[in-house]
């Protein structure tokens, strides 16, 4: 199959949807989870917290190994650690053993999506590629949407193990595809030097941040252990952004990258991100204590057909001059779902299941049409770079903001139902800053709507659209008066 399209994807599909599915899905299952291997809630959401870490950290490692090692050769790796660990985490007899096993999931996801996900957009001919959008779209937020659902039917029968059975099913097939479709590719460039550097500032960034976001949700407190490796972590991580700009020659395009289209595509994904993980679980949070698991799997149901809906939408505007539309107004849905829950919370109504349509709306119309808008914008040899910089910062605001925001649930207002009114209202406000952030980056850039030449971008390498510089309106005013001085 190393010349078939659909094997290619399929191997995308089952390599991104198992751990993306239970990211959300634990949280359903955290009782369950704890009273069956013997931990504490505590301990099971620092790891939760830590996994999420490992997959936001693991795409730096990734775009590291691709660059000095051969791509398939490493995926194949990838997908044996992969399913060794999904099965120690299903076989898991202690609670060591699972948190072990699951936090190596989440770094062999973004391991794996950085080896599989840049072949699939530019192996294959630009016809293929609004096909690739949509699958991309389902496999990281149908999953995601999904995974609500699959954790709280899985809580309603009291176990979780056929759930984690099934991801290490899916593992298998990810390593059968790898096989099957293996075609043999040399590094990227073995001349460029290693960026030990950056990949020691996102080791200690994300463990020392996400440990942190963790400990601060388990322990509902403020103090030296949550703070310090939590913010000292978060300034890790600006310093990896702020070294990689400098460099001439970077393991990420931070500075090639400094455009209107990319930064507002980037703003876009990363505000969306935010404030749909953090909605999520905070909803999560408020179902847990106000209703069964079994209506609660049913109202996140929306969630997931919404994502699927708009994965048909994306594969059909791809090639059209409205991506940017469709990121921003994704925003707006966010900010309308997180509105709805406001009006609801903490009843189970009906209405939650519509916030979470919309939710789902949002998130899908405004993530991965994000991504595409900064791949576009740079040459198509760098799309491994650029995806695995904009994972590397979607996965620290989506997986760090939302621990910190239900911490915040519980601290702020004078009951927990007013915290968490007030944290939701946070999530209004990222939107929101999304959405009036990313209009003004493009109105100020001198942005304007036009359609992906694809086949440019993929045959002849060039960008496939063009990006005027960052703030360029405003910069030229600035030198005309300047120049009237």
């Amino acid at each position: 199959m190393a010349d078939s399209y659909p094997g290619a994807a399929a191997l995308v599909v089952c390599s991104l949807i198992p751990y993306l599915a239970l990211t959300a899905a634990v949280f359903p299952l955290a009782h369950v989870l704890a009273g069956s291997l013997g931990l504490s809630l505590s301990t099971l959401y620092i790891t939760i917290s830590v996994s999420t870490g490992g997959y936001a950290m693991g795409t730096v490692l990734a775009l590291q190994f691709a660059v000095h090692l051969p791509a398939r050769r490493m995926l194949v790796v990838y997908e044996v650690i992969f399913f060794l660990a999904a099965v120690l985490t299903a076989w898991a007899p202690t609670g060591a053993v699972f948190i072990g096993g699951f936090i190596v999931l989440g770094l062999c996801t973004s391991l794996m999506l950085i080896a599989a996900v840049p072949p699939l957009v530019t192996s294959w001919p630009a016809v293929k590629m609004p096909v690739t959008g949509g699958i991309m779209n389902l496999c990281i937020f149908g999953a995601v949407a999904a995974g609500p659902t699959l954790g709280a039917i899985e809580a309603a029968s009291g176990t979780w193990r056929p759930l984690f059975w099934g991801v290490a099913a899916i593992a298998a097939l990810a390593l059968l595809f790898s096989l099957l479709t293996f075609q043999d590719a040399p590094p990227v460039d073995r001349s460029s030097p290693w960026d030990l550097v950056a990949v020691g500032l996102a080791v200690v960034g994300c463990g020392a941040a996400f440990f942190g976001a963790g400990e601060l949700q388990a322990s509902a407190k403020a103090d030296v252990l949550s703070l310090v490796p939590l913010v000292g972590g978060s300034v890790a991580l600006v310093v990896l952004v702020v070294y990689e700009y400098r460099l001439r020659n970077p393991l990420m395009p931070v500075r090639a990258a400094a455009t209107t289209a990319p930064v507002t595509g980037i703003w876009t994904a990363l505000t969306a991100s935010a404030a749909s993980f953090g909605v999520m679980e905070l909803v999560l949070e408020t179902l847990q204590k106000t209703t069964t698991p079994t209506r609660a799997a049913l109202l996140f149901i929306p969630e997931f057909v919404a994502a699927a809906v708009v994965a048909v939408v994306f594969a059909v505007l791809f090639r059209t001059r409205y991506t940017p539309v469709l990121a921003l107004g994704g925003l707006l849905a966010i900010a309308a779902g997180a509105g709805i829950v406001l009006a609801v919370v903490p009843a189970p109504s009906v209405l939650i299941a519509a916030a979470t349509g919309v939710l789902g709306l949002g998130v899908a119309a405004s993530v991965s049409p994000g991504l595409f808008m900064a791949g576009f914008s740079l040459r198509s040899a760098q799309l491994q770079r650029v995806f695995a910089m904009i994972e590397l910062m979607r996965g620290v605001t989506a997986f760090l903001v939302a621990p910190i925001l239900v911490y915040l649930a519980g601290f702020l207002g004078s009951s927990p139902a007013a915290g968490t009114d007030d944290a939701l209202w946070i999530c209004v406000g990222i939107a929101g800053a999304g959405f009036v952030g990313g209009v003004l980056l493009y109105v100020t850039g001198k942005g304007r709507l036009q359609a992906p030449d694809l086949e440019r971008w993929q045959e002849e390498g060039e960008q496939a659209w063009d990006s005027p510089p960052l703030l360029g309106r405003v910069r030229r005013r600035e030198q005309e008066a300047v120049g009237t001085d």
